[in-house]
């Protein structure tokens, strides 16, 4: 991820029913820590994230097994997108991503995360 950005440290996925729950815990820009919730369906339809002062709803949608998108918004307006690609076997997962900065210049980061 470029300097000065946010990064994840740890995502935890699990069933909820019928959907999808992720827990993202990671630092901001600022060196504090974060801590995020997000459940819903991979349908690219918005569901609300709780926790994220930056973003209020997330999309997913589901491309194939190993590939999906997912767009982040605020009130209404996109805050990031990117792609997720899982590995064969599961066990990698990278994100790829993009935004835009303060300045509204594009910015974009690559995260990868190995199953523990």
């Amino acid at each position: 991820m470029p300097a000065g950005a946010g990064k994840n440290t740890n995502v935890v996925y699990e069933q909820a029913g019928d959907s999808v729950k992720a827990t993202i815990d990671g630092i901001n820009s600022e060196g504090k820590a974060t801590h995020n919730e997000w459940t819903g369906k991979i349908d690219g339809k918005d569901y609300p994230i709780i926790g994220d002062l930056e973003t209020d709803t997330r999309a997913l949608k589901k491309l194939d097994g190993h590939h999906y998108t997912f767009v982040s918004k605020k009130d209404g307006k996109v805050t990031d997108s990117g792609k997720v690609v899982f590995s064969k076997d599961y066990r990698t997962r990278t994100i790829e991503v993009s935004w835009k900065d303060k300045d509204g210049k594009t910015v974009s980061g690559t995260m990868v995360f190995e199953r523990q």
